[in-house]
């Protein structure tokens, strides 16, 4: 039961899930009218992946030009986010904000001139590399991260200039600290959960979640059972996880990303089967991995955090504020 303390501060906050994924098959919209449940429970905005580093360099325009087109033509339900007040603006019109993201830099071959486009056609954050190393510096499964290469920091540069968010979920540890370092910006991980709960490459050490923080960036928490723990995917997994990073570096720099994955029954599974080298079995890539929470579950999780007794402005915070105030630094 959500109480209407609850119910009052999802009315009046930014409810923002920063990284859900949606099959990534150029012209397929047939799961995009599940954005609907967002609406569902009042949330403002969220990002949708458009590519990742497996895919060709073209791939995420061609999703952009699939979903841009689906969400313009159901404008009375979504809009487009291109600034900070399209987010405003969404909330006070009861619609859903959609932005994109790129799961890794390969989308920009060999060119940081690419950034551009992508960031004016809704692009809002995009991470260094997708678990394997590339152009940029290493992937979360590298057994030797090589660390951030010179082509990385130019594009890092070019995101900086056009206003597009960086990312270190699934990067190489050492490659994440220097792209830290480097950075004038604010710094995300858009879909990351503390290493100390649960011993997964994906997850973070409390040297990046603290490097992160002092860049006044945010750690959002992923919902997938596999990297909250033992395949758990309840409220108090995600709490635990919350809570976690707010101690270690206060509730200013933790956020959501869930990693809900709408996708076709069995699809994700078989991916991650046929591309053992990305998903490592080692590390129980497998069937049933991607049990996620649901956006469902946000307003059970604000709602734990206000019986543990967390102030309204954090939990406002958590639910969309801290990300927000990452966009207004970042975004041009």
């Amino acid at each position: 039961m959500i109480s209407p303390r609850t119910k009052t501060l999802l009315k009046d906050t930014v409810v923002w899930d920063n990284h859900a994924g949606m099959p990534i098959r150029p012209g397929d919209t047939t799961f995009l009218p599940e954005l609907d449940r967002y609406l569902s429970i009042g949330a403002t905005i969220v990002f949708l992946n458009i590519s990742f580093d497996l895919m060709p360099w073209y791939h995420g325009f061609k999703m952009l030009a699939t979903f841009r087109t689906w969400l313009a033509r159901n404008s009375d339900r979504y809009i487009l986010i291109a600034s900070v007040d399209d987010v405003y603006r969404a909330k006070k019109e009861g619609k859903l904000g959609v932005g994109f993201n790129l799961e890794g830099a390969c989308a920009v071959d060999d060119m940081p001139e690419l950034v551009e486009p992508y960031y004016a056609l809704g692009v809002r954050w995009m991470l260094i590399a997708y678990n394997r190393s590339n152009r940029l510096g290493g992937g979360c499964h590298d057994e030797n991260d090589p660390g951030l290469s010179e082509f990385g920091r130019r594009v890092i540069s070019e995101m900086e200039r056009v206003g597009m968010v960086l990312c270190c979920t699934h990067t190489g540890y050492r490659t994440a600290r220097e792209a830290m370092e480097y950075s004038k910006n604010p710094v995300i991980f858009s879909h990351s959960n503390p290493r100390k709960l649960r011993d997964h490459p994906r997850n973070i050490p409390d040297e990046l979640i603290k490097a992160c923080a002092a860049t006044d960036g945010v750690v959002n928490i992923n919902g997938v059972g596999l990297f909250l723990g033992d395949y758990d995917v309840s409220t108090e997994a995600v709490v635990r996880h919350v809570e976690y990073v707010a101690d270690l570096v206060g509730p200013r720099h933790v956020g959501l990303g869930l990693d809900y994955c709408f996708d076709v029954v069995g699809e994700t599974d078989s991916f991650m089967a046929a591309n053992p080298q990305l998903f490592p079995p080692a590390w129980g890539y497998g069937a049933g991995m991607m049990k996620t929470v649901e956006p469902e579950r946000i307003p059970e999780i604000a709602e734990a955090l206000l019986k543990r007794n967390w102030k309204d402005r954090d939990v406002a915070g958590l639910l969309g504020e801290n990300n927000l105030r990452v966009a207004r630094a970042v975004w041009r």
